[in-house]
């Protein structure tokens, strides 16, 4: 796995969180316990610190980056496939659907939606249990029955899957 130092300042990853072998890591980064980042991932911390907490999978191609401050991904979030998460606030067990945009100093209530290619423009804050759709993301609604199971659910089925291809990829020559 990709991990690089910038001036002097290392990521620090949890010995039990999978990181895919062409994730790049750079910079003041902290990655806790039971935490999956993917193939393509780029987490870019060389203005500020980025921290993805306990259980939290950050899925394939997607970006990360913060300027002078912090950005968190919190406990069981679910960042899909091709996001960028840029200087922001994750809450708790919230999950940002694929190809989703969330800008500078936004807030993601704990156990969100943010809808697949959503952008939250840069400081709104999305309600706890809601989904935010739109792009910029102006309609917030309740999550719904689906929208739940989703949240609920997919922070576990990507810590199994980390946990797999952990024993099972191997590259092919």
């Amino acid at each position: 796995m990709p991990l690089f130092s910038f001036e002097g300042v290392s990521p620090t990853v949890h010995p039990d969180a999978w990181i895919a072998p062409t994730a790049t890591l750079i910079g003041d980064v902290v990655i806790e316990k039971d935490v999956s980042i993917w193939y393509g991932v780029v987490i870019r911390a060389d203005f500020g610190k980025i921290i993805i907490r306990e259980g939290a999978n950050i899925q394939d191609n997607s970006v990360l980056h913060v300027n002078d401050g912090m950005c968190e991904v919190g406990r069981n979030v679910t960042v899909g496939h091709m996001c960028l998460v840029h200087d922001c606030t994750v809450g708790e067990q919230a999950l940002i659907g694929n190809g989703s945009t969330v800008l500078d100093k936004a807030v993601i209530g704990e156990r969100a939606l943010v809808a697949a290619g959503a952008t939250v423009t840069p400081n709104t804050e999305v309600p706890a249990e809601h989904i935010a759709m739109g792009s910029p993301a102006k309609k917030f609604v309740p999550l719904t029955d689906s929208a739940r199971a989703w949240v609920e659910h997919n922070a576990a089925v990507y810590q199994q899957l980390a946990r797999r291809h952990a024993e099972g990829i191997a590259p092919v020559h």
